[in-house]
Formats: structure tokens, C-alpha cells, sequence
């Protein structure tokens, strides 16, 4: 029997399990294979024991983070999705997903965090109601400046010079991407046949949240919409593996009863400790806040006179934290 594993992700949103797209890879790669994971789906990264999400936490290999390494661990335990796949098949699923990382990540960096009406109005939005008080007041800001250094790291330092041209370019390759996607995926149900394989938890993880997400600038939303196929694949793989998501809200409130059997995710919204945590957070946030308030200067400390023995005075001022540009 496979060892006891914990998965923490993201929560989900805008119809989908996860908002995340490296969460949402791994929820649907276990969905795909019958994975006994415990999901977490959280909105406070902090709690995640790696202090990023997506996390799993095994019995043999300790916690892992990174998306790949997941997938790795979860083929060893005999959950492999790519088990009947040909030399050539196997070979084209790393190709593609090379692809999604090069020329369909950056644009979703873009799309979410770097265009601004996007950002303000739909993903900080998001994330702001979200993540618990008072992580949120600076949380969104952070990650934020994360993603910015993502897109760095994938498209240069000076990516960011001329953003006009950035734009351009990314569009560009992104609709060459889906186009392409297409095409290979033709009238099939997944991109190898009848059964899903790794490639399509990539590609449904990327494709997905363009497709459900209400954002107010969605000229490469509009793209998508225009190949069918690729929007009714994303909308099979909701309704076939993630039946409970409904509506663009994201989860119900009552997630589909547990199996019984150990080959199904246990979807597990609430842990015992979940008031504990969420009092750790608020003190560690409030900490978080007032160390930030001392050192930047709104807090300060007024004396009066000695003459009335009054206590100390402290003028805090509430300023919502910006996004770094």
C-alpha cells in the first residue's frame, strides 16, 4: 500500500479546483491516476509546511514543492499516468510541455500579474478577499513581485523596459501555442487517445484558467474561445474529474462523499487545528505589520511633558500597501 501523502494548493476559484496553475497540475495529475492524496486547499501559503503551494508532504521523501518532483514521487508510488505511452509518445510529452513553459507560462504571468487592469481588478482583487486579515494587506503585494521575477527569469532582466513590446511578442507566441495545441489535439478526447496522460494535466492546467477567468482585458481569452475544441477539452476535464466545481464561483459547500477505497483524493477543506492556525497567522501578520510600520516610520512614539505622568502616545497611521512596481 502507497505510503500516506498530504498535498497543500491553493483554493479554488473562477469555476476551477485550484486558481494556481502548479497546483492545478498536480490535482488533476493525482485526479488522473487515483493518487491517495489528502488535499489542503488553502488561501494562506503560510500554513503550507513548506511555506509555498503547491506542497506534499510523504512519508519516505519528507515535503516537495516543486511541481515535477511531485509527479516524480507520485510515479513512484505506481500512480503513473504515462504507464502505457510509446518511446515517441513519451518524447512528445516532454516537447510539449517545454512549449507550455516557454511560450504559454509567460503569458499567463503576463496576463494575471503584469497587465495592469487585469491585476488590480481581477487577481489582486482575488487574492486580497481570498488570504485571511491581515496577511492580506501584504501577501498579494509579494507575490506580485514574485511573479515579476518569474517572468524575468524565463524572458531577461529588461523584459520589463518596454512592456508594450513584451506584450506584443508574448501574444504572439501564446496564440501560435493554442493554435498548435489544437491541432494536435484535433478530435481526440486527450492528447494521446481515450486516457489522460501527464501532458494533459500541463496543458488543462494552463489552458483553464484563461478559459474561466472573468478578466476585464481578455483579447488572448477571445483566441481561445475561437478553438473549440480546446475550450469543450477543458470543460470535459472539469466535469469529469472535478464534477463538484460548478458555476464560476468555484467550490460548492459540499464536496462529493469520500470513497472508501485508498485510490481516490480525500478532499480535505477544514483540519483540526484550523482555528489554532488561523490565530497563529493573525498574531504573526499583526507582528509582521507593526516591525514593518516601526522600521518604515508610520508608527512613531511621541513623549509629553513629564508634568502629568501621561502615558506614551503612539500615532499609527493605516496605509494599504501598494503594489511594487
Amino acid at each position: 500500500m502507497a505510503a500516506p501523502m498530504e498535498l497543500y494548493c491553493w483554493a479554488g476559484g473562477w469555476g476551477l479546483p485550484s486558481v494556481d496553475p502548479d497546483c492545478l497540475t498536480v490535482l488533476t495529475y493525482a485526479r488522473f491516476t487515483g493518487a491517495p492524496l489528502k488535499v489542503h486547499k488553502i488561501s494562506n501559503p503560510w500554513r503550507s509546511p513548506s511555506g509555498t503551494l503547491p506542497a506534499l508532504r510523504t512519508k519516505d521523501e519528507g515535503v516537495l514543492s516543486d511541481t515535477h518532483q511531485i509527479i516524480t514521487h507520485l510515479r513512484k508510488q505506481k500512480f503513473n499516468a504515462d504507464y502505457d505511452l510509446s518511446a515517441r509518445q513519451g518524447a512528445d510529452t516532454l516537447a510539449f510541455v517545454s512549449l507550455l513553459q516557454k511560450k504559454l507560462l509567460p503569458v499567463l504571468i503576463h496576463t494575471f500579474w503584469v497587465d495592469a487592469r487585469n491585476y488590480v481588478e481581477h487577481t489582486r482583487k482575488w487574492y486580497a478577499e481570498a488570504i485571511p486579515f491581515p496577511l492580506n494587506f501584504f501577501l498579494p503585494g509579494r507575490m506580485h513581485k514574485r511573479q515579476l521575477e518569474r517572468l524575468q527569469m524565463v524572458c531577461g532582466e529588461n523584459c520589463l523596459e518596454n512592456e508594450e513590446v513584451l506584450e506584443k511578442e508574448l501574444y504572439r507566441e501564446a496564440c501560435e501555442c493554442l493554435t498548435l495545441l489544437s491541432q494536435r489535439l484535433g478530435r481526440q478526447k486527450f492528447f494521446f487517445g481515450d486516457s489522460p496522460a501527464s501532458l494533459d494535466a500541463f496543458v488543462f492546467s494552463h489552458v483553464a484558467p484563461l478559459l474561466k477567468a472573468k478578466l476585464p482585458n481578455g483579447k488572448l481569452q477571445q483566441h481561445l474561445k475561437a478553438l473549440p475544441n480546446l475550450c469543450n477539452y477543458c470543460t470535459a476535464i472539469l466535469s469529469l474529474y472535478f464534477p463538484w466545481v460548478e458555476g464560476e464561483g468555484g467550490f460548492r459547500c459540499d464536496p462529493p462523499p469520500p470513497v472508501q477505497k485508498a485510490t481516490a483524493c480525500d478532499e480535505a477543506e477544514e483540519d483540526p487545528h484550523k482555528r489554532r492556525n488561523q490565530i497563529l497567522s493573525v498574531l504573526v501578520g499583526l507582528a509582521a505589520m507593526i516591525g514593518y510600520a516601526f522600521l518604515s516610520g508610520i508608527v512613531s512614539v511621541q513623549r509629553q511633558a513629564p508634568s502629568h505622568l501621561r502615558p506614551r502616545a503612539i500615532a499609527l497611521e493605516e496605509e494599504e500597501e501598494e503594489e511594487e512596481e
